[in-house]
């Protein structure tokens, strides 16, 4: 009996299935993560928004964004890993230091919005739980950097992992609403188009909210120090496609749970602490909870990551010492822009009557805005076959990537054309 079971054990363990597990578990990690945190606490906002204010008609939006997410993300971890540079580097390796100069103060302003409207989310879960925000902001900002400060690059994928699957809150809280199945799976397949300038503005919200441009910077420079090899280079596009997949379905369901009850019953809401608590009488005190805490962890995971991320954008664009694995001593610019970045958020967002939701809407559409040309620059630089040898992009990528770039553009054009316009 012995020997037969050591021998199913070893055949069990030497079959290709458990061994190609093995080795996607290895490199997992920056895709989920990176994807996962764009449902922050502005998109968290934005798709409540949506599913409060248009109901299923904006369903539809998932399908596109999480193939145009999987593509970019599938890009930046294939640059990863054949360049073993992160994508500020290259940029900055191919369209000299003036261009990467100007790209970098544009990106650390937008990044800031992010990470403002992160700190904002943290604000209002304070409200909803009835924390002190002079008590909640400081305990959580001390939390975040004690974490990249104490820890090492492994520790802390490993605490943002646990962070990503507390996700499943919102399919939760969704199922427990009660939603139409079939007009759900409706409007995911067809889609529903509008001239309304909200309607508009929501898309590009979404889109923003879907795909942001820090995040194409974080998951090249978190392959890079994971230091993911070429030959499991397919296991880390399985993780950045899985991401994508997680990320959209997480977006789907927290539309899905303020389309069946607050659009259906039309409740008027403002902020996130309505939503939330509108989501009682109509679902049940357990989604409403389910949906608050999702939103307090969605908060505080993505201002943990918006800020490293920030970081290492600028030092890669500096041509300084980064990395989570460095000291304070080895890499001093890049975590003191992490504590800066977090302490300044942190006592904007203490001033009193902060405007909260603007802070954490806007930033999504300036993300919209913001895409275009982040993606033109990974576009120039994947297709460049001295970098990237015989992994350059396919045409249907290229195909694709320049369709995202001129309909984020028409629609970002459309949003400011309209609103300069006299009413």
């Amino acid at each position: 009996m012995d020997f037969k079971f050591l021998a199913i054990y070893q055949r069990i363990v030497k079959s290709p299935f458990i061994i190609s597990l093995i080795l996607f578990l290895g490199v997992m990690g920056p895709g989920i993560i990176t994807a996962n945190v764009c449902n922050d606490a502005g998109g968290i906002t934005t798709f409540s928004l949506g599913g409060s204010t248009f109901g299923y008609s904006i369903l539809w939006l998932f399908v596109p964004c999480f193939i145009i997410l999987a593509l970019i993300q599938e890009m930046g971890v294939r640059l990863g890993v054949v360049s073993k540079k992160g994508l500020i580097d290259l940029i900055r390796q191919k369209m000299g230091i003036r261009i990467t100069l100007v790209l970098v103060v544009v990106l650390v302003l937008c990044n800031f919005g992010n990470i403002l409207g992160e700190f904002s989310g943290i604000a209002v879960s304070a409200g909803i739980f009835n924390v002190p925000l002079f008590f909640a902001l400081p305990v959580a900002a001390l939390s975040i950097w004690l974490l990249i400060v104490k820890g090492n690059y492994k520790k802390v994928e490993h605490v943002f992992l646990v962070g990503s699957a507390i996700y499943i809150t919102y399919i939760a809280s969704a199922i427990l609403a009660g939603p139409n199945w079939g007009l759900a799976t409706k409007s995911l397949i067809v889609p529903h188009l509008s001239s309304n300038i909200a309607y508009i503005t929501m898309v590009v919200g979404v889109v923003g909210a879907t795909i942001s441009p820090w995040q194409m910077f974080y998951l090249q420079g978190a392959v890079v120090e994971k230091e993911v090899s070429l030959k499991n280079l397919k296991y880390s596009k399985l993780d950045a496609i899985g991401g994508a997949l997680a990320e959209s379905v997480i977006g789907f369901f927290i539309v899905l749970a303020c389309a069946v009850t607050i659009f259906a019953h039309g409740i008027p809401v403002n902020n996130v602490v309505d939503i939330s608590k509108a989501l009682v009488p109509l679902a049940g005190e357990y989604a409403s909870i389910l949906f608050a805490f999702g939103f307090l962890n969605a908060s505080i995971l993505s201002a943990s990551i918006v800020p490293l991320a920030t970081a290492y954008l600028v030092c890669e664009g500096l041509g300084v010492e980064s990395g989570v694995n460095k000291s304070f001593r080895e890499a001093p610019i890049f975590h003191g822009l992490y504590l800066g970045l977090i302490l300044l958020a942190c006592i904007i967002i203490l001033i009193p009557n902060a405007p909260l939701l603007l802070i954490l809407y806007f930033s999504q559409v300036i993300n919209g805005m913001v895409i275009p040309f982040c993606l033109i620059f990974m576009l120039l630089i994947i297709n460049d076959k001295k970098i990237m040898g015989k992994y350059v992009n396919s045409k249907l990528y290229n195909y694709v990537a320049g369709a995202t770039v001129i309909v984020v553009i028409a629609l970002t054009m459309f949003l400011v054309i309209t609103y300069l316009l006299p009413h």
